[in-house]
């Protein structure tokens, strides 16, 4: 094996350095995605009260939302700067309360939109 790596290092280093690097690459995205995976599959993450430090994209993940219908409920860009729940009331001269209505109230009409309509029973 340590023959072979010599002969491939000696013979081919620009193949074997890129290799090499889109294997660390692959690796590294695959541990984020996994962790990302966990953290959301825990049940304790999902609808959570929306509190000062979260990010409209964490509100989104956690209520299980396009980030589009947090980011127009606050008049957001996509792509903008990230900031917090807290910035964007401070931001506004709102209470956290008030912008937390705001977001809550554009979370449940968007569940309502794509509720499926449920057929009557026993008819």
């Amino acid at each position: 094996m340590g023959a072979t790596l010599r002969l491939l290092w000696r013979d081919n280093k620009a193949l074997l350095a890129g290799f090499v690097l889109a294997l660390a690459v692959m690796l590294f995205f695959a541990v984020r995605t996994t962790l990302f995976w966990i953290y959301w599959a825990d049940p304790a993450h999902r609808n959570q009260a929306i509190e000062p430090w979260m990010t409209p994209r964490y509100v989104a993940h956690s209520w299980d939302v396009p980030p589009k219908v947090v980011g127009d409920a606050l008049g957001l860009e996509p792509g903008g700067p990230r900031v917090t729940m807290a910035d964007l009331a401070a931001r506004e001269g709102i209470s956290l309360d008030d912008l937390v209505a705001r977001v809550m109230a554009a979370i449940l009409a968007h569940r309502a939109a794509r509720a499926p309509e449920r057929p009557e029973r026993g008819r």
